[in-house]
């Protein structure tokens, strides 16, 4: 019988580890050529890994979710010496090492004199050991004290394969050192939380005791940010006709309507035509679930006059025309000034704007409103010098742009979808028909 390795083949230049997703093969089952063993997934793609002999698989060196490096050994196979596939097969993929391997095992056998504590894949230690390495010490019986005086050759002095079997080579003309078992379980170090930092005061300052909703708000905030992996994405955006429009239009929309029009009805109604050309944006993440929202909610978040922020939600935005956008928007925005919004104006939201332009910011980079995955930030509108292209020839002229500032969890929302869901809100901003009706 001979021993075949199966290792995490190389799938691609950027790709450098991969997580075992599934075992479809386990210890003591047959495994013909080109059979698929396990099922791997990477940060790009899902892929399997097919056996390239046959045998019987007789060790797995990795569990499931356990993450792999490109050219490590996942598996052990055994095969038929007399097998003309796996004959070959062996002599192309598996080294010489092999053979030293099984040597050193029966001689380790034979000279060990003393028993000593094999070393356990969970032990606690400071050195770094790969599974291949404890999955060696395991087979031979060397134990953690052993292990861990062993000089390493590879990097940052961490031990290789190699390293343990020069040390197998030599072990037996030296005597093993002999660890005790404990006679009680080790009770865990007990961490301290780091202690706060100690402020200074003079008779000049002033301390302020945080309400209920900036505690409350502190708390979102540190939360989301333990939550979310945090990604931002910037874009400028031309809003020269939603200018020139708003300003046609504000006064006979307020004699008609009787509510002013501000832009952020007008940008509320580009985001949510954004969310439905994109839906896995419109969605909320529950542990390792991720749930796709079936309404378009907006999120408005608003200042109150005590600096605290509150963020009311406009329920299902993409069925409003800009009217009636401008209705819900001043409707809330009003409300939460004085503070008579309703529990449930708050509740259910699938994505949130927040208007950071309004005090004078030309971009921010906001937090995620849990459990959603995105939020965007509208920069303040400035006039600047802009290369203007004509069928003529480009010219310098005067625009009024703006940034749109994208922060997205990165868990769920990768850099193609969230740079792709901004632009396609600044296309829709820039397209904004000047002589569009109300």
């Amino acid at each position: 019988m001979a021993r075949f390795e199966l290792k995490l083949p190389k799938m691609g230049e950027s790709v450098a580890e991969a997580t075992i997703t599934n075992w479809l093969k386990q210890v003591g089952d047959k495994i013909e050529v080109d059979e698929v063993v396990l099922e791997i997934a990477t940060d790009k793609v899902d892929s399997e890994i097919p056996s390239e002999v046959s045998g019987v698989l007789v060790e797995q060196l990795f569990a499931k979710d356990d993450m792999v490096q490109v050219g490590q050994t996942i598996a052990i196979i055994e095969t038929e010496v007399d097998s003309v596939v796996a004959t070959q097969k062996q002599e192309v993929v598996v080294p010489v090492e092999v053979d030293v391997i099984e040597k050193t095992i029966e001689v380790a056998k034979e000279t060990l004199a003393s028993p000593t504590i094999p070393i356990a894949i969970g032990t606690d230690t400071e050195k770094f050991f790969s599974p291949l390495v404890k999955n060696i010490a395991k087979e031979e019986g060397i134990s953690l004290a052993e292990l861990e005086n062993i000089s390493g050759s590879g990097k940052d002095g961490r031990v290789t394969k190699e390293d343990v079997l020069n040390y197998i080579k030599t072990r037996s003309a030296v005597a093993p050192i002999e660890v005790q078992a404990p006679k009680s379980v080790a009770q865990p170090p007990v961490i301290s939380s780091p202690q706060p930092v100690t402020i200074s005061l003079n008779g000049g300052d002033e301390i302020i005791e945080m309400d209920r909703m900036r505690k409350l708000i502190a708390g979102y905030m540190v939360a989301s940010m333990q939550t979310s992996a945090h990604v931002q994405s910037f874009i400028e955006v031309d809003v020269t006709n939603i200018v020139k429009w708003r300003d046609k239009v504000k006064t006979i929309f307020e004699k008609r309507e009787g509510e002013k029009l501000t832009y952020t009805p007008i940008f509320m109604e580009a985001v949510a035509k954004a969310l439905k050309d994109f839906p896995m944006m419109n969605i909320s993440v529950d542990g390792e679930t991720i749930i796709k929202r079936k309404n378009i909610n907006l999120g408005m978040a608003a200042a109150l006059p005590n600096g605290n922020l509150i963020v009311p939600v406009i329920k299902n935005a993409d069925q409003l025309n800009l009217v009636g956008m401008a209705k819900a928007v001043n409707d809330l925005g009003g409300r939460a000034k004085l503070g008579k919004l309703k529990p449930d104006d708050t509740q259910g939201g699938t994505y949130t704007v927040t208007n950071v332009g309004t005090f004078g910011s030309v971009f921010g980079t906001p937090i995620i409103n849990q459990p959603q995955v995105g939020i965007l930030a509208l920069g303040a509108i400035r006039k600047v010098p802009a290369v203007i292209e004509t069928p003529e020839g480009d010219f310098i002229g005067i625009r009024q742009k703006m940034f749109l500032s994208h922060s997205y969890d990165h868990r769920v929302v990768d850099g193609a979808l969230g740079g792709s869901f901004v632009k396609r809100v600044a296309e829709y901003l820039e397209a904004f028909d000047v002589d569009r009706n109300l």
